[in-house]
């Protein structure tokens, strides 16, 4: 668990390795972003982006339908729920500078609509909603900490502290995606952050335990997965394959 400070992020940021990892990982954003010819994007660039972050989402939190079931509409409760938190996403993004929890908990309601009408939105108990409210705390507190870094501990944060009655794992991922968009890094937001998570399934769902139950080592190994993971999720990006 983060513990909020003046600058919360920033001892972070600076930890070993971290510092240049997230520098590599922004550039390579970047450049991917530049030279896959961005001018050039349309909406339906990023519906796609969306799409196949849904899909990986939803696989990592246990869905069986592929990505061509999934663009054709067919898919299973998981994925449908991933698809829907997906086509409200992007219209968050100024709630999640102003009033984040209120973000957060239009995240879940969208992704638990099979879900008793009472839990959607709502943490599940005191300590949850504590949990949440560091959340919330990140996302609004000055940093001088990379928009990256930022975007894995909250990520992180949610993923381990499970705050909703279910879909946690979407929510986590909706909002990792959400914070690059909204902090700069993608505003697009044509990354596709949930596909590199899938690419690396074992590392990221270790490394998830480690934030939760390893200490500051744990939390170390997992920003320097989630660099990985960044990198990773651009080379995923719908621009990079339509250029191949």
């Amino acid at each position: 668990m983060i513990h909020v400070t003046t600058d919360p992020l920033s001892r972070l940021a600076s930890l070993e390795g971290v510092p240049s990892a997230y520098a590599a990982a922004r550039d390579g954003i970047d450049v991917m972003l530049r030279d896959r010819g961005l001018r050039r994007t349309s909406p339906e660039t990023t519906a796609e982006s969306l799409l196949r972050g849904a899909h990986a989402s939803a696989v990592l939190e246990g869905s069986a339908s592929t990505l061509a079931q999934v663009r054709a509409g067919e898919v299973d409760e998981v994925a449908a729920d991933a698809l829907r938190v997906s086509t409200e996403l992007l219209g968050l993004v100024p709630a999640l500078s102003r009033t984040p929890l209120q973000a957060l908990a239009r995240i879940h309601t969208l992704a638990s609509v099979s879900q008793p009408e009472e839990s959607r939105g709502r943490p599940r108990d005191a300590e949850a909603a504590e949990r949440l409210r560091g959340v919330g705390d990140l996302l609004v507190a000055a940093t001088s900490a990379p928009a990256l870094v930022l975007a894995a501990v909250v990520h992180a944060e949610l993923a381990t502290a499970a705050p909703f009655a279910s879909h946690n794992g979407i929510v986590a991922r909706a909002a990792e995606r959400l914070v690059l968009v909204a902090r700069g890094v993608d505003e697009k937001s044509l990354v596709v952050p949930e596909a590199g998570h899938l690419a690396l399934r074992a590392a990221y769902e270790s490394n998830l335990r480690g934030y939760a139950t390893g200490g500051s080592a744990g939390v170390h190994s997992w920003l320097l997965y989630a660099a990985e993971a960044y990198a990773a999720g651009a080379e995923a990006s719908p621009l990079r394959l339509a250029a191949e």
